[in-house]
């Protein structure tokens, strides 16, 4: 492990943990404020997923990665603005690859590409949503052609 490395470097991060909470009588408009308040305290990754509960009622699991650092507000966070009371952690260990950014220059204007690399090598890319998604508002046309024109130039 490197300590401290440059978040876009490779490298495998230690100091992480899964949370998880289910939650019941709680609307879809709450969840989605929630997961927005996780992410701007500091979460990696916040999720949801269709569960049963006790008694056969639907609820959802949040689960979510943090650092460990990050635990104290993430927490005051799921207990005051959610229906649970009481709240899972435990330690994980993420595997990070390396990440790059590129421009691409399309019809419209460059979108930034984010590229994942592994042993060197690239093994994923993914243009930016927001870019291209203003791209496509901004020009009155379809986002997957803005996509087709991002990967077009890409092979």
């Amino acid at each position: 492990m490197v300590a401290n490395p440059p978040p876009n470097e490779e490298h495998i991060d230690d100091q992480m943990l899964k949370v998880e909470v289910n939650l019941d009588d709680i609307s879809g408009e709450w969840l989605g404020y929630v997961m927005d308040l996780l992410f701007e305290a500091g979460a990696n990754d916040v999720f949801y997923t269709p569960i049963y509960m006790k008694k056969n009622r639907p609820g959802v699991l949040l689960q979510l990665l943090c650092n460990q650092g990050k635990l104290a507000n993430i927490r005051d966070i799921l207990l005051k603005e959610t229906t649970t009371l009481g709240i899972r952690y435990y330690p994980l260990t993420v595997y990070r690859a390396e990440r790059t950014f590129r421009s691409v220059q399309t019809e419209w204007g460059p979108v930034t590409v984010k590229e994942g690399l592994y042993n060197g090598q690239v093994i994923q890319r993914a243009p930016e949503f927001e870019e291209c998604k203003k791209i496509a508002k901004t020009n009155n046309i379809p986002l997957k052609k803005v996509y087709e024109q991002v990967w077009r130039q890409l092979d």
